[in-house]
């Protein structure tokens, strides 16, 4: 039972109730693609008197009626701080950009409300006491029917993969316009309530408007200065910053509860004036966003819920009336908003995509009805009829938007019009069966993704090597977004860089946020602050840009990415997890290299790339494995991945590199080859290209090559190694080796194996360049794999068979596996 002196216990028991059934519906409703706030109305539902509320004695030893004052009480200072959130995801700049088709969206609202109000006398007449005043109900039926959650628009925006789209773009703008719209009804509504006259509710709301002025102009001024001085903007909220941040929203949510408006419209206002340079509102949310997700608003919606009855809907009219307010509230924002995005120009189906995407509902419509109940202007059924309005509405906007609008007619912002995919006719790419294109051959723009922190090393080994001999040109810092602004810059004979960093969109509110406002991430992320520096450090040109997408997107961003900037060459590089062995030590002579590389294989090699140290690096290993099968699968340019085996920064400021090439022939075999030559034109790198005999039996072995490839192996080799790339001649940094015998794996290894001896004696570092599918026969890793078979299978399928066993090896500090276009290019 409840004890009033010790409310802490039976608050933590329900507590964990509420957040256990929560995530559990999240974790079922994510797999249909549905938001989170969809799980969360209907844990409360569930959580209240229409399921387990029915049980005996479940409301009286969980939720006893004298508890709730205290859940309240918690779930209301959260409410206060997710609306200061919602405060800072909004970004008016969003609005300015899309003015005009945000006005005209926004517009539909008028017609929402309208039906609302048309809607709300028959509700009066049949559900509500005649002695709730008329006029107080009419307008909170028509806000309710006004609202269109911005928060939840975000998830279903992402969920749908619709945020890079010109729809999602529109939308987002009027979300933001018809949510602040929202907002200042509300507060009229509540004014006018608690006021009780017209004269009062013109007081109140005078009183709200001078305090929203004070916030806008001397305290939005001095916070600023604030963030400045405390290093708030350059380094993120210090602090000192974040506790004055929450002290003002508090103080802001007293004055406006005092002055007659809810205290959630203070935390509101705050958020609104936060400054939103270099990401600091980002960074805030990232402060509070967990705790206040995950503890305190399943309690609010727990609390709506338990208010919520659907055995009160007992009877045909109930239903009746529950379908009239669905359908009237739908066709409210999908003609509004669908009409007047018609009247701007938008097809048919997109119009219709972007008001079937203004009638999803959620937390806002929420404490709109929880002030009415709490108001007595609400009956418990007529509260219960539109909590479920609401869920019906938010869950059907996905299904319908889908229906729709499909992948397939999407125009997404990054489209350029006189580009297209093509898929049958197919551009030679470098590793083509084109004897004569292939000399010409030649990247000159190259995109680096970056995806963590730890990627920044191989990224800027491979930046220096690509650099130009002979380019001086200063490097370039630009602020491309991934939504169609971004430009490479050929002002120079040399290879142009283009920096792309993929962020993982979650679902965390900050996330969103930075989905729509990758702008001031360009300038304010670590990772590509620090790769410009590099480049700006060595003269290098660099463009940079952001994606921030759901990680089984990242793929088609970096597609979109290389067609936008014409690209040649996709550059990815992938650091394993740490494993538990030491690292590779050099030894002074090769035979005990080999013996050493040969030992405790499954352990070490293999583990090192698939396991990791953890069950957690596993699993990363896992989920970056498939990134890379999509990309060698989709990518429409070349693709170098990058394995750095060292793990720190020493291959940035050594004395150079020397490459080894071992030439089996093929596709692959072929771009490796002229990618040699090419970072053979700088000073401070040589290469050796061994030629590997192959017997009969070899050659039966092949992934992607003909009949002919044998003879176009000879003529390549032949004309590469006497005129070099381009018919420039070929460089004398590159030594190119024949084999005389048939070489077995080993031997090949052993190879590589005095070849780092003798380099890292003059300081420089080994690089093993990799053709993924080689004319390889299975007899030189098949012993390798034998140890491990499944771990070795998953990875040959990633990065090859040849790639797989130089991976065992401690020779080598690092690999470039080479996989050539595949059949998607694009013509101009």
């Amino acid at each position: 039972m409840f004890n009033a002196e010790e409310p802490l216990k039976l608050w933590i028991v329900q507590l964990g109730v509420i957040v256990v059934t929560s995530q559990f519906l999240a974790l079922i409703l994510s797999r249909m693609r549905q938001p989170t706030v969809i799980a969360e109305i209907a844990a409360g539902i569930i959580l209240g008197p229409t399921a387990l509320g029915r049980i005996p004695g479940f409301a009286e030893y969980i939720f006893p009626t004298s508890s709730i004052p205290y859940l309240s009480l918690t779930a209301n200072i959260g409410l206060i701080l997710f609306l200061f959130i919602v405060g800072l995801e909004i970004d008016i700049s969003t609005v300015r950009r899309n003015a005009r088709i945000s006005a005209a969206i926004s517009s539909g609202i008028i017609l929402s409300f309208s039906l609302g109000a048309l809607m709300s006398l028959p509700l009066y007449n049949y559900f509500i006491d005649p002695s709730t005043n008329y006029s107080h109900f009419l307008l909170f039926v028509g806000v309710s029917y006004s609202i269109t959650a911005f928060p939840v628009l975000c998830r279903i925006l992402s969920s749908l993969k619709l945020l890079d789209t010109n729809v999602g773009v529109c939308v987002l703008s009027a979300g933001v316009g018809n949510d602040i719209i929202g907002w200042i009804l509300l507060a009229f509504v509540v004014a006018l309530v608690n006021a009780g006259s017209g004269y009062i509710a013109i007081q109140v709301l005078f009183g709200i408007l001078v305090w929203t002025l004070v916030l806008m102009f001397p305290v939005r001024i001095a916070l600023h200065w604030f963030a400045r001085r405390s290093g708030s903007v350059e380094n993120g909220p210090s602090i000192t910053f974040l506790t004055v941040t929450v002290l003002l929203v508090f103080a802001s949510a007293y004055l406006t509860d005092y002055i007659g408006v809810q205290a959630i419209f203070g935390g509101f206002l705050v958020g609104l004036i936060i400054p939103r340079e270099n990401g600091l509102t980002i960074s805030l949310a990232e402060k509070l966003e967990d705790v206040v997700t995950i503890v305190f608003l399943p309690l609010y919606f727990t609390i709506s819920g338990l208010f919520t009855n659907l055995g009160l809907l007992d009877g045909p009219l109930s239903w009746i009336f529950l379908a009239g307010i669905v359908i009237t509230d739908w066709l409210g924002k999908f003609c509004g908003a669908g009409l007047a995005s018609r009247a701007m120009g938008f097809q048919w189906r997109e119009a219709a995509t972007i008001g079937t995407l203004m009638t999803s509902k959620g937390l806002v419509e929420l404490i709109v009805l929880n002030i009415g109940l709490q108001a007595g202007i609400l009956t418990p059924r007529v509260f219960s009829m539109f909590v479920l309005e609401a869920l019906i509405l938010t869950f059907s906007t996905s299904p319908i938007v889908e229906a729709l609008y499909p992948v397939k007619l999407r125009l997404r912002v990054t489209d350029i019009p006189n580009r297209t995919v093509a898929r049958q006719e197919i551009t030679p790419p470098l590793g083509a069966d084109s004897i004569q294109d292939f000399p010409a051959s030649h990247y000159s723009n190259v995109i680096v993704v970056l995806d963590k922190l730890e990627h920044l090393p191989g990224a800027m080994s491979i930046a220096k090597l690509l650099r130009s001999p002979a380019s001086t040109t200063r490097a370039i810092d630009n602020s491309p977004v991934i939504k169609g602004e971004a430009e490479l810059y050929n002002n120079h004979n040399g290879t142009n860089i283009d920096a792309l960093r993929l962020i993982e969109l979650t679902d965390r509110t900050s996330a969103y946020m930075k989905s729509y406002r990758a702008d001031l991430l360009h300038e304010a992320d670590p990772i590509l602050s620090i790769f410009r520096s590099f480049a700006r450090l060595n003269g290098m040109p660099v463009a940079s840009s952001v994606a921030v997408a759901s990680r089984n997107n990242f793929a088609a961003c970096i597609v979109d990415r290389i067609i936008e900037a014409d690209a040649q060459l996709l550059f990815l590089p992938w650091l394993p997890p740490p494993s538990s062995s030491p690292p590779p030590v050099i030894t002074a002579s090769a035979d005990l290299a080999i013996s050493a590389s040969t030992q405790s294989t499954a352990s070490r090699a293999f583990d090192y790339l698939m396991h990791g140290g953890s069950a957690h690096d596993h699993t990363s290993a896992r989920l970056h494995t498939h990134f890379i099968k999509d990309i060698f699968s989709q990518s429409p340019v070349d693709v170098a991945l990058f394995i750095d085996k060292r793990r720190d920064l020493d291959d940035v400021s050594l004395n150079g590199h020397h490459i080894f090439l071992p030439f089996f022939g093929g596709p692959d075999d072929r771009c490796a080859l002229a990618f040699v030559l090419q970072l053979c034109m700088g000073s401070n790198v040589t290469a050796t290209a061994m030629r590997i005999e192959t017997d009969s039996e070899c050659d039966s072995y092949t992934d992607q090559i003909d009949s002919s490839g044998s003879e176009i192996d000879d003529v390549c080799w032949e004309k590469l190694s006497t005129h070099g790339p381009r018919g420039m001649g070929c460089s004398p940094h590159v030594e190119f080796i024949t084999s005389s015998t048939k070489m077995t794996m080993e031997d090949i290894r052993r190879h590589v194996a005095n070849e780092q001896i003798t380099q890292a004696q003059s300081g420089k570092h080994l690089l093993a360049v990799l053709g993924r599918s080689s004319r390889l026969h299975r007899r030189y890793y098949s012993g390798l794999l034998q140890e491990n078979i499944n771990v070795a299978s998953d990875l040959e399928d990633t990065i090859g068979a040849l790639a797989s066993a130089f991976l065992d090896s401690n020779t080598a500090d690092g690999l470039v596996v080479i996989k050539s276009r595949g059949p998607f290019v694009w013509t101009q």
